[in-house]
């Protein structure tokens, strides 16, 4: 029997709270590591954190409380200035979130949260304690103990995705060498690859709802209904239900209205003036219904800021990773998108900033001999344009080499020499959405540009969307997806027509 039998409605209600909450946490936390001293910062995180706790506390969600209490404390001493943000903490931190989320995930399918794992639970209460710290140099506590790698790109993409990501084995040569600031970040207060959360076998998949994919969840019929009922929820401005519900009025009146000509016409009346009412009342009524259309079509469109505030912790963590200082800038979070639309956009988005961060930007000491700043930029923009949807990931790394994309579709025998000699630049750039397609010599932890491409145009496609790639050699590089804006609506757009002209 469910740990929360008869608590449906307030589980729901809590987790798409909670899960809003902790997005926006994360997505401060990494606003913070580039801030450490913004004290609005740090209260907003103090109070996220405290909001969860409450809310965990009225389900009787302990372990739930128990870490909620501990990273709020932490946040209560950082914001008095009793302790100093550092690399090591900040990890311990990020952990801390994850595991949160993994909760989530458990009270889901209505079981009691089990523990944090030991090792965040004992680096929370060391640094709270400041049990085995000491100060730097710079008067910041030093981490409790070291990890000896970053943190879990993989898993934390699976917790996103829903997908059981797998990676190649990676010899310790090929790990690729770090800044000094990047070396003081993998100084983590945990191992973070302990701390992990697992996750159920690849194939599930879930969408942008917290928790959605948990192993040791119960499975069956129960489970699969609550998840359906999950992905059919959606928030609704409510003006735009009032604007809904004053339509319906209109049409009901003009309803009444037609009916009254109705009888006239019936009754012999067909003088003028009753036929001009009729016409009017006609017009009147088409009006209204496409109106009606329009605005129920409105209730689905959902701002994409709410698919993109999950992409700034999965770019600083691959970054942090790489060894690499990456900011991800999100333009046009306003932008309106159907909400089926940002669920199928999720993945692609996902390959594209993972393949950015990887292998479109440069390391630091690598964009320094170039003449660019240390830290790249990774640019994640939504527009409106006419009738479609534009979204754009640029990076200004080292860009794509048409040339090296030729030779190596040549030498993996996707195409012929003589067919690659036919190519121009753009459709050498195209290449890299073929199947297997890599420009890598060896698998790596993180897939190279061209692995999940495919993948990627695919999924576009079946948006009936279309992907572009632009590119210049020591620039960057840019991917341009198109999609149409009506596309979910042009179905009920002609069933509304057929049916008012069988109605008229």
């Amino acid at each position: 029997m469910s740990d929360f039998a008869g608590m449906e409605d307030l589980l729901q209600d809590f987790l798409q709270e909670a899960g809003d909450l902790l997005s926006d946490v994360d997505n401060k936390l990494v606003d913070l590591e580039r801030s450490p001293d913004d004290r609005r910062l740090l209260n907003d995180i103090f109070r996220g954190f405290h909001t969860i706790k409450g809310g965990a506390g009225f389900l009787n969600a302990t372990e739930l409380v128990t870490l909620c209490h501990l990273t709020e404390s932490l946040f209560d001493k950082l914001r008095n200035a009793e302790m100093k943000l550092t690399a090591s903490l900040m990890d311990t931190i990020m952990a801390a979130t994850q595991s949160v989320r993994h909760m989530f995930g458990e009270i889901a399918q209505g079981t009691q949260p089990h523990a944090a794992p030991g090792e965040l639970t004992v680096a929370l209460r060391a640094m709270l304690e400041g049990r085995g710290a000491s100060q730097d140099g710079g008067g910041m506590a030093t981490p409790v103990a070291v990890a000896d790698e970053g943190p879990d790109w993989h898993t934390l993409h699976a917790a996103v995705s829903g997908q059981n990501v797998a990676v190649p084995a990676v010899a310790a040569s090929g790990t690729p060498a770090m800044t000094a600031n990047a070396a003081v970040a993998a100084a983590a207060a945990v191992d973070l690859s302990k701390l992990q959360p697992h996750f159920p076998p690849e194939g599930r998949r879930s969408t942008d709802r917290p928790g959605a994919a948990v192993s040791g969840a119960p499975s069956g019929r129960r489970a699969d209904e609550k998840a359906a009922a999950r992905e059919a929820t959606i928030r609704v401005d409510t003006t735009r239900l009032d604007q809904v519900l004053n339509l319906s009025g209109e049409i009901g009146l003009t309803k009444n209205r037609l009916t009254s000509l109705r009888a006239d016409i019936l009754a012999g009346r067909t003088d003028s003036e009753t036929l001009q009412a009729l016409d009017q009342a006609v017009s009147q009524l088409d009006l209204l219904v496409s109106d009606l259309q329009n605005s129920v079509m409105k209730t689905r469109m959902q701002p994409i800021g709410r698919l993109f505030q999950k992409y700034p912790r999965i770019a600083r963590d691959l970054a942090r990773q790489l060894g690499k200082d990456v900011e991800l800038a999100l333009i046009g979070e306003e932008t309106e998108v159907d909400k089926t639309m940002i669920e199928d956009l999720a993945d692609p988005l996902i390959h594209l900033i993972r393949n950015a961060v990887d292998h479109g930007v440069e390391r630091p000491e690598e964009r320094l001999l170039a003449g660019k700043p240390a830290k790249s930029v990774v640019r994640l923009e939504a527009r409106q344009e006419g009738d479609h949807i534009v979204l754009i990931i640029a990076d200004d790394g080292h860009g794509i080499s048409p040339e090296r994309i030729r030779a190596k579709a040549v030498e993996k025998n996707i195409i012929s020499e003589e067919e690659a000699n036919t190519l121009d630049d753009r459709q050498s750039l195209n290449l890299i959405f073929l199947p297997g397609f890599s420009t890598m010599a060896q698998a790596s932890a993180v897939s190279g540009r061209g692995v999940g491409m495919d993948v990627v145009k695919t999924n576009i496609q079946k948006l009936n969307g279309a992907i572009e790639i632009r590119s210049e050699p020591g620039k960057g590089s840019v991917f341009i997806i198109s999609l149409p804006l009506r596309n979910a609506h042009e179905i009920t757009s002609r069933f509304y027509a057929v049916e008012f002209g069988r109605m008229v």
